[in-house]
């Protein structure tokens, strides 16, 4: 198994097969592109989005589209777009996460997953801007008609001591059920 695979994160391996096959999964601020790689791996077309692209480039993976945007400009570069889903891990830009649902096709699927508030007792980031408050990916997802099929904030441990919060929320109902999941 590739390394970049190898190291996705359990909560996207996790729910990864809720996304609808047809359409567009939307890396968001995807950096290495860990995922956007186990993403095409599992049949996935991947829009690979971050300000640097280079690593995602070489990839050279067909299913990957990068694309270099600068995601926290006043105007959101993605406006009118839509995918089957939309990833985000370790990053936070409130002032467009009301623009993240409107883009998710119907049955579409929001994995997100960030520190949360209390990160700064373990490392960065610790500005409280770019850290989730309690509650506040539920509250999103409320406000947004959003189903929560699975919610966490939590301490965790690997792959370093941190604080997150994560989320995994459909528009409308999901199609598929998937089995609680304990690892051990």
């Amino acid at each position: 198994m590739h390394d970049a695979i190898a190291s996705a994160s359990p909560w996207v391996k996790r729910f990864a097969p809720l996304i609808p096959k047809d359409g567009v999964v939307l890396d968001l601020a995807c950096g290495s592109g860990r995922h956007s790689e186990l993403l095409a791996s599992m049949g996935y077309r991947v829009l690979a989005v971050d300000q640097d692209i280079e690593t995602v480039e070489a990839l050279g993976n067909p299913s990957i589209s990068p694309r270099r945007l600068h995601l926290e400009e006043a105007q959101w570069p993605l406006m009118g777009s839509q995918f089957s889903a939309i990833l985000v891990t370790n990053y936070l830009y409130r002032p467009h996460l009301d623009e993240l649902p409107k883009m998710l096709g119907k049955e579409g699927v929001l994995i997100y997953e960030t520190f949360a508030l209390g990160n700064g007792d373990f490392g960065k980031p610790s500005n409280p801007n770019f850290l989730l408050n309690p509650g506040e990916l539920l509250t999103f997802a409320s406000r947004h008609g959003l189903y929560v099929v699975a919610y966490e904030d939590i301490y965790v441990d690997q792959p370093k001591p941190a604080m997150v919060q994560r989320l995994c929320a459909v528009k409308g109902e999901p199609k598929h059920r998937i089995p609680l999941q304990f690892q051990g």
